[in-house]
C-alpha cells in the first residue's frame, strides 16, 4: 500500500506469483556474485547454482534456464527426435501455454490427454498409449505437470508418479517433470521433494515464482541429458555470459523453500473468504497450495467482477469464460487477503 497526496492507492497484485519483487538480500547477493563466462562454464556462481538444483532434486546435473518454458522445451528436444511424440494433459502448460513450441523446435507430435494429471493418471496414460503401427508415431516421452496450474494448483502424489513412471519405463517411454511449482507441492505435502522427482528422468523447477527470484529456472537431469540440452539451450539463444548475477538470486531462493508455506496459508483463507460471497463458487478441494480458481455464476460475469477489483487496486485474472485465477505469494499479505475478501464483499453483495 502507499499513498500519493490524500488518495490511498491500494496494489494487491493476485495475477501470478512471476510477479515477485525480488528481497534485499536477493539484490545484496546479486551485486557482490562472482562471474565468468558460463557459455564457457566459468561463471562460478551459476556452477554452484547448478551443482546445488542437482543434488536439490536427485539428478545428476542441472542446467539454468532463462525461463521454464525454455527449460521445457530443451527437455522435449532432448528426449526425442522429429517426428516422435510426447502425450501430455490436454490443460498442461507444455500443451496449453507454450506456443505451440514443441512442433515449432522439434517436430514434435503432442497427444493431449484428458485426466492425465489426475488421480486416474496411470489409467488415462494406458488408455492414450498407441499399439504398434507404421500409421503412428513412436511415443517417446510422456510429460507430468506438479502442481497442476490449470488445475488450480493440485498436488499429485509422490505414489501417483512413481505408478506412471512404472508404467512408462515398462514401455521405454521417458517421463519429463514441468515442476514450476513443484517446492508448492512438496510443502503442501510436507514430503521431500526428491520423493516427486525421483519419479522423472528430468525435471524443470522455477525459480522465479513462489521462491521469489527475478529470473530464471533450473532443469536437471543425467549428466548426458543435460549436456545434450546445454547445447540446444545455444541454439535457442540462451547461452548467457556472466549471468551469475541472475543466479546468486537463485542461491537465495533456494534458501527459502519452507516459506510457502505461508502462500498456501493465504490461499486457504483467500478461498475460504470469496466462496462465501454470493455469486462466487470455489471448489476448496482443489485448493492445494497457492492458486486459488473462483467461479462466476452470479449477476456478474468473470470479466466483470475482474474489472471491480481493479478499481479497488486488486488485480486478478480471468481463467475461461466464467473463471477467475488468484495466486498468492510473497508479495501478497494477510492483510492484502483481508482487503480483497472485503472489497469483494462489497462489490459482489
Amino acid at each position: 500500500m502507499a499513498q500519493q497526496g490524500v488518495i490511498t492507492i491500494i496494489s494487491v497484485d493476485l495475477r501470478s506469483d512471476t510477479l515477485t519483487l525480488p528481497s534485499l538480500k536477493m539484490r545484496e547477493a546479486m551485486s557482490m556474485a562472482p562471474v565468468g563466462d558460463d557459455v564457457y562454464g566459468e561463471d562460478p556462481t551459476i556452477n554452484k547454482l547448478q551443482e546445488a538444483a542437482a543434488a536439490l532434486v536427485g539428478k545428476e546435473a542441472a542446467l539454468f534456464n532463462p525461463s521454464g518454458t525454455m527449460g521445457n522445451q530443451l527437455a522435449l528436444l532432448s528426449h526425442t527426435s522429429r517426428g516422435d511424440e510426447a502425450i501430455v494433459d490436454e490443460d498442461a502448460h507444455i500443451y496449453y501455454y507454450e506456443v505451440g513450441a514443441p512442433a515449432m523446435w522439434g517436430g514434435i507430435s503432442i497427444k493431449p490427454v484428458r485426466g492425465l494429471l489426475s488421480g486416474e493418471g496411470p489409467e488415462a496414460f494406458l488408455e492414450a498409449l498407441r499399439p504398434a503401427d507404421i500409421h503412428f508415431p513412436l511415443t517417446r516421452l510422456l510429460c507430468l505437470e506438479n502442481t497442476f496450474n490449470r488445475g488450480g494448483g493440485t498436488v499429485m502424489a509422490p505414489e501417483t508418479m512413481t505408478k506412471i513412471y512404472s508404467l512408462a519405463r515398462e514401455r521405454s517411454i521417458n517421463v519429463h517433470l514441468d515442476g514450476a511449482r513443484i517446492f508448492n507441492a512438496a510443502v503442501a505435502l510436507d514430503r521431500d521433494v526428491r520423493e516427486f522427482t525421483a519419479s522423472c528422468d528430468s525435471v524443470m523447477f522455477c525459480l522465479s515464482k513462489g521462491l521469489g527470484a527475478p529470473v530464471g529456472s533450473m532443469l536437471a537431469g543425467s549428466r548426458g541429458f543435460i549436456e545434450k540440452a546445454r547445447k540446444y539451450r545455444k541454439a535457442l539463444g540462451g547461452g548467457m555470459r556472466q549471468a551469475g548475477v541472475l543466479a546468486a538470486a537463485g542461491l537465495v531462493a533456494l534458501d527459502n523453500i519452507a516459506r510457502l508455506r505461508e502462500d498456501h496459508q493465504n490461499a486457504r483463507v483467500l478461498a475460504e473468504g470469496m466462496a462465501a460471497l454470493p455469486g462466487i463458487s470455489v471448489d476448496m478441494d482443489r485448493v492445494h497450495t497457492n492458486i486459488v480458481v473462483l467461479r462466476a455464476q452470479g449477476r456478474l460475469s468473470a470479466a466483470e467482477i475482474v474489472a471491480l477489483l481493479g478499481e479497488r487496486g486488486i488485480r486478478c485474472a480471468t481463467f475461461g469464460p466464467d473463471l477467475i485465477r488468484m495466486v498468492t505469494h510473497l508479495n501478497i499479505s494477510p492483510e492484502d487477503v483481508e482487503y480483497t475478501i472485503k472489497a469483494a464483499r462489497e462489490l459482489i453483495s
